[in-house]
């Protein structure tokens, strides 16, 4: 499962166009079912909660007293999908607005002369 989260994160940084689990399956070479990842993603609650159990052993190792731990959000908006609990109303803070779309949350560990990615959630409404 951690694997997979690895696989999924990596793809969602480094890709320049649009994602889906049938695009990360065909980067893998089929050798992980897009039907595999759909439902990895949709068993899974990735909220701040999970991100901060996932990066709180690295950061207790690299822990000193110039190191920060940075957390960004950034909206992608889709204001032509329906809403769900992933694609809904946030509040815009750079556009003074609400916008519908996807909540991102990303999370660096930044400490003197290095700066590592250790996450990103998909922030879900109930």
């Amino acid at each position: 499962m951690e694997k997979l989260l690895d696989f999924y994160t990596d793809y969602l940084i480094s890709s320049t166009s649009q994602t889906s689990a049938t695009g990360l399956s065909r980067l893998l070479d089929n050798t992980i079912s897009h039907d595999s990842i759909t439902r990895f993603l949709s068993s899974n609650n990735f909220d701040s909660k999970s991100l901060w159990t996932s990066v709180k052993p690295l950061v207790r190792v690299h822990e000193n007293d110039n190191a920060c731990l940075v957390f960004d959000d950034c909206i992608i908006e889709k204001q032509y999908t329906d809403e769900n609990p992933l694609i809904c109303w946030h509040w815009d803070h750079a556009k003074g607005r609400s916008t519908k779309g996807v909540n991102l949350l990303s999370a660096f560990l930044c400490y003197p002369k290095r700066w590592t990615s250790r996450g990103t959630s998909f922030v879900h409404h109930v």
